[in-house]
């Protein structure tokens, strides 16, 4: 279940209820009494980054990656050579004469 967070707008109390998504919104505060409480828009509270989380669940003896790539693999083209002109996009572009 989410948990939302909610902010009294008489007397700035702040809580956070875990509920349903379906359960209506709370309307009175449980510090004052007054029907003035507001659900707050938060940041979520997980994060999926890196390689991908399927790649170390589930796996079996050795297996390196659960999810497997059938395209063949992609060529890579050779870097062009540098004169140290700045064409390359490595070097700095020489100033203006």
């Amino acid at each position: 279940m989410p948990i939302y967070e909610y902010r009294c707008q008489s007397c700035h109390h702040d809580m956070e209820v875990m509920q349903k998504m379906s359960d209506p919104d709370l309307s009175d505060c449980p510090a004052c009494g007054q029907p003035q409480l507001k659900k707050l828009i938060s940041a979520v509270g997980f994060r999926l980054k890196g390689s991908g989380w399927y790649e170390t669940d589930f796996k079996k003896d050795n297996q390196k990656n659960v999810a497997k790539d059938d395209a063949p693999p992609k060529e890579s083209k050779p870097a062009a050579a540098c004169d140290g002109a700045g064409g390359c996009g490595a070097c700095p572009t020489p100033a203006a004469v």
